[in-house]
């Protein structure tokens, strides 16, 4: 079990089962194929009557950097994949909190776009201090569509979470956990123990009870997600659409500052 993945690394011990994404060259970004992996691990966990909690976290220094920028010029050019690519979004996020054992994020690095998305989908979410944590969509001209506005507020409130999803600015660990945003926030000395702490008592809880009780708090987010991500991955895809994504993009490539225009 957990064999067949080459961008994910899975493994199971004791009960818990450890999520790493693995492409620590590019900072985790994912690519399509990380994307399918994504979509289906959370389902085969489900089906694993051995697993009692989750961990997921990434490889080397980073938690998930996003997206990976390189490939975005090919969504502009195949917009059939862009469209697989949003199917597979909301797949992605409905089995990430259908998952029936509580799943921890551990937010080793910087966790920023989609990485962001999924730690804060978790159930429980244990940040490093220095973290940065930022939906930077609107920087490369699209609509922070595939989570992230359902989910900054639903944790923070709208007071606090509309400046960073506005301008893409990213936050700490520290101070999303001041916001209420991430669980705890944790030294780089702490952060593997305190996550393993909770791993463990999870993994020894009484089980039912745990798996009823994270079902009925996960309730609203299931409400939530079913009632607009739709409408959200829609105004994500016609930002794909607009020439100042098209021109983000070009700049990157270029590696120079984009130049937006309103259209």
């Amino acid at each position: 079990m957990y064999e067949s993945y080459k961008f994910l690394r899975v493994e199971r011990v004791d009960g818990i089962v450890t999520v790493t994404l693995n492409r620590p060259e590019v900072k985790n970004a994912t690519n399509p194929e990380m994307h399918r992996e994504l979509e289906r691990v959370f389902p085969e966990i489900n089906a694993d009557s051995e697993a009692r909690v989750v961990v997921l976290t990434g490889a080397g220094r980073a938690f998930s950097a996003g997206g990976d920028l390189r490939q975005m010029q090919e969504g502009i050019d195949d917009h059939g994949r862009w469209i697989e690519a949003m199917g597979e979004a909301r797949r992605l996020l409905s089995n990430l909190i259908d998952v029936e054992v509580p799943v921890i994020a551990k937010i080793n690095g910087h966790a920023v776009g989609l990485g962001a998305t999924l730690a804060l989908f978790c159930d429980i979410t244990i940040a490093l201090n220095e973290a940065k944590i930022a939906d930077p969509h609107v920087g490369v001209g699209l609509v922070a569509g595939d989570g992230g506005a359902i989910i900054w507020p639903l944790l923070a409130g709208h007071a606090r979470t509309r400046l960073p999803l506005l301008t893409g600015d990213a936050i700490t660990g520290a101070k999303a956990a001041e916001w209420g945003l991430v669980t705890e926030a944790h030294s780089a000395e702490t952060l593997d123990d305190r996550v393993e702490e909770i791993a463990q008592r999870l993994a020894n809880g009484a089980q039912v009870a745990i798996r009823g009780t994270k079902r009925a708090l996960n309730m609203v987010l299931r409400q939530q997600l079913d009632a607009m991500i739709d409408a959200h991955l829609g105004l994500e895809t016609l930002s794909h659409l607009s020439e100042d994504h098209r021109a983000a993009v070009e700049a990157f490539v270029a590696k120079r500052s984009p130049v937006f225009t309103g259209r």
